[in-house]
C-alpha cells in the first residue's frame, strides 16, 4: 500500500456520495479511515499523528479522533515521544501484537498447517501433518483435534479477539492426480466436499475464509514482507505445484473468480530432447514435484523434500538439474506476463529453503536476459520474503485482512 494511493480519504465531519449515487453512512466513512490508518501504520511500522494526517490528507482533528478510537480498542499501542523537535513532542504509534488473532488452515497437496497468528504476523502456534495425498475427511478430523488446542493457548480475553479461520488450499484439486503419480479417481471425494461449510460448522460462530493458496501467498507477501515496495507486481509461489497472484496499485487482484495470477497454467516451451508437445505448462517445469520425481529416480526418497522443508543440502545433482529446469520455465513466463502488464516486479517465493531460493531466482535472472525481450519493459526478479510459511500466513490473515485492510468499498454500503 503505497503513501500516495490514500491521499484524500473522506473526512469524517462529512459523508461522500458514491459514484453510483448511493451516498455513503457516516459509520461508513469512520470505518474506511480507520482501515485506512491501520493499512498505513502496517506498512510503515509505525507513525505519529502528524504524519498520518500528512499521508492521508486527513484533518488533524479527525486523524487525532480515529487514532484515540483505535487506541482504546486495543489495536494501536503508543511508544515513547519523539523530542528534539519544534513544538509538542511526538508520539509514534504502531500495530499492537495483541489487538487480534487470526487462525489459519492450510491444505496442501502433500501437507496441511493450523496456524494461531496474532495482528502482526507473530506465529503464535502451529501444528503440521504431511501425507502421500489430502483426504478431506483426515484433515477435518485434523482441524477438529487442532484447532481447539491452538485457541487454547489464549487467555480468554485475547481469545475473543480472534478474527476468525482463514482456509487457503488449491482449487480443484482433484485434477492433478497424474503429476502426483495418484491412481485416478484418488482426489474425487474433493468434487462434493464443501471444506468451507464443514469447517464452518466446526468453527462457529468465527468466519471461514477460503482462497486460493497461492493468492493467499501473495496476500501474505503484500501485507507482511517487502511487497509493499512495489505498487504493481507479479507473484509466483512454487509449491507441490507452482501458482500466482496478482497486485495492482497495491491491491490483491483476485480477479471475477479468485483465480486471477493462475501463472501455473502459463504455456512455456517444452525443453530440447523432451518428449511431448512444443508447448507445455509451467507448472510441469517449475513445480517442487518434479523435483520429487528427480530424487525418485536418483534412487532417494521423494517425502524427503517435505520431512525437511529447510535443508536441502544433501539433493546434489537432482536438485541442481530441477533449478535449471524451473529457471528456464520461470524465465519465460516473466517475459510473458510483462507482456500483459508492465509490472514493477515479479517475486519468486516457494516452499524451500531460503538457499535453495536464492540459486533459483538468481538463475531465472540470467535466462531472462538471455531472451529477446524487444517491446518489454523489463522487471525486477525479486525474492519473495515470507518464505515457505507465505500460504499459511495468508491463510491466518484472511479474516485479519477481512477485518481490518483498507477496503473503499465500506463507503458505499447502505446500512442496515
Amino acid at each position: 500500500m503505497a503513501d500516495t494511493a490514500s491521499s484524500g480519504a473522506p473526512d469524517e465531519t462529512a459523508a461522500t456520495p458514491s459514484p453510483d449515487g448511493r451516498g455513503s453512512s457516516q459509520s461508513g466513512v469512520r470505518l474506511y479511515n480507520e482501515r485506512l490508518i491501520l493499512s498505513l501504520i502496517r506498512r510503515h511500522r509505525s507513525l505519529t499523528k502528524v504524519e498520518i494526517a500528512r499521508l492521508t490528507g486527513l484533518s488533524t482533528q479527525t486523524t487525532t479522533v480515529v487514532i484515540n478510537r483505535l487506541e482504546a480498542d486495543g489495536l494501536l499501542l503508543p511508544g515513547e515521544r519523539q523530542r528534539g523537535r519544534i513544538g509538542q513532542p511526538a508520539v509514534p504509534y504502531s500495530l499492537n501484537p495483541e489487538g487480534a488473532f487470526g487462525l489459519g488452515m492450510m491444505i496442501g497437496r502433500r501437507s496441511c498447517d493450523l496456524m494461531l497468528m496474532d495482528f502482526v504476523a507473530g506465529i503464535r502456534a502451529r501444528r503440521r501433518i504431511t501425507y502421500a495425498y489430502p483426504v478431506p475427511a483426515a484433515l477435518l478430523g485434523f482441524a477438529a483435534g487442532n484447532l481447539p488446542e491452538l485457541a487454547g493457548t489464549l487467555d480468554a480475553r485475547q481469545r475473543d479477539r480472534i478474527t476468525g479461520l482463514g482456509v487457503a488450499m488449491p482449487f480443484e484439486l482433484w485434477n492433478w492426480e497424474a503429476e502426483l503419480g495418484m491412481v485416478p479417481g484418488t482426489l474425487g471425494d474433493w468434487r462434493r466436499f464443501d471444506i468451507a461449510a464443514e469447517l464452518s460448522r466446526l468453527v462457529a460462530p468465527w468466519p471461514v475464509r477460503l482462497a486460493n493458496d497461492a493468492t493467499s501467498a501473495c496476500a501474505a507477501e503484500l501485507t507482511f514482507g517487502q511487497g509493499s515496495a512495489y505498487r504493481d507486481f507479479a507473484y509466483l509461489y512454487v509449491g507441490a505445484f507452482i501458482g500466482g497472484g496478482i497486485v495492482l496499485n497495491g491491491t490483491l487482484f483476485p480477479g471475477r473468480s479468485g483465480n486471477a495470477g493462475a501463472l501455473g497454467s502459463m504455456p512455456v516451451l517444452r525443453r530440447d530432447g523432451e518428449a511431448g508437445p512444443a508447448l507445455q505448462q509451467l507448472i510441469r517445469s517449475a513445480s517442487i514435484y518434479r523435483l520429487e520425481r528427480r530424487l525418485i529416480a536418483a534412487g532417494r526418497a521423494g517425502t524427503a523434500i517435505w520431512a525437511s522443508p529447510d535443508d536441502w543440502s544433501d539433493f546434489a545433482a537432482p536438485l541442481e538439474a530441477w533449478i535449471d529446469e524451473a529457471a528456464d520455465g520461470l524465465a519465460q513466463a516473466v517475459a510473458a506476463i510483462l507482456s500483459v502488464i508492465d509490472f514493477e516486479a515479479v517475486v519468486v517465493d516457494g516452499a524451500f529453503p531460503a538457499e535453495v531460493r536464492g540459486r533459483l531466482v538468481e538463475r531465472t535472472r540470467r535466462r531472462f536476459a538471455a531472451l529477446d525481450r524487444q517491446g518489454l519493459t523489463d522487471a525486477a526478479i525479486v525474492e519473495g520474503s515470507v518464505g515457505r510459511d507465505a500460504r499459511s500466513i495468508g491463510a491466518a490473515a484472511l479474516p485479519l485482512l477481512a477485518t481490518f485492510a483498507r477496503d473503499s468499498d465500506v463507503l458505499f454500503k447502505v446500512a442496515p
